[in-house]
């Protein structure tokens, strides 16, 4: 028996990475628009958002801070879950667990949002974050969000 996918079925018009920088320039306050995040990539299942490094988000000892990393994790997400739908719906962040597990250090971050389900009201997602160049994750996160449009 086969198990029916968790995630809706790509839109007819897949949002492209122009799409999904306008979302972020259009959607978010201005201390988000400041981390720099880039689009890298959307389908109709995820994103992947570019974290540049910068000194201004390291804190003591030279190291990317959590907070900056749980934002990026968090755009990543409303980015995934508007490549997901076709476009931008009001959302808010229901919950969000991230585990540290590595620090970055003068490099970027490929931020990596997976939808795992995806229903009229609620979206759950799964987030790696991983310092460019290495294979071992620096972060991973879990979030739910609840659509409100």
């Amino acid at each position: 028996m086969t198990l029916p996918d968790a995630v809706t079925p790509a839109p007819a018009v897949a949002l492209t990475p122009a799409a999904a920088e306008k979302i972020l320039a259009d959607n978010f306050a201005p201390w988000v628009l400041d981390l720099g995040l880039t689009v890298d990539s959307v389908d109709g299942r995820g994103a992947v958002l570019r974290l540049p490094w910068s000194d201004r988000l390291a804190r003591e000892g030279g190291g990317l801070s959590g907070q900056a990393l749980m934002a990026a994790a968090d755009t990543a997400t409303v980015i995934a879950v508007s490549a997901a739908r076709g476009g931008f719906v009001p959302m808010t962040t229901v919950q969000q667990s991230t585990s540290f597990q590595r620090a970055v250090l003068d490099t970027d971050v490929l931020v990596r949002a997976r939808l795992t389900k995806l229903g009229r009201r609620m979206a759950f997602a799964d987030i790696t974050l991983t310092a460019e160049g290495s294979d071992e994750p620096a972060a991973h996160a879990t979030a739910v969000y609840a659509l409100l449009g």
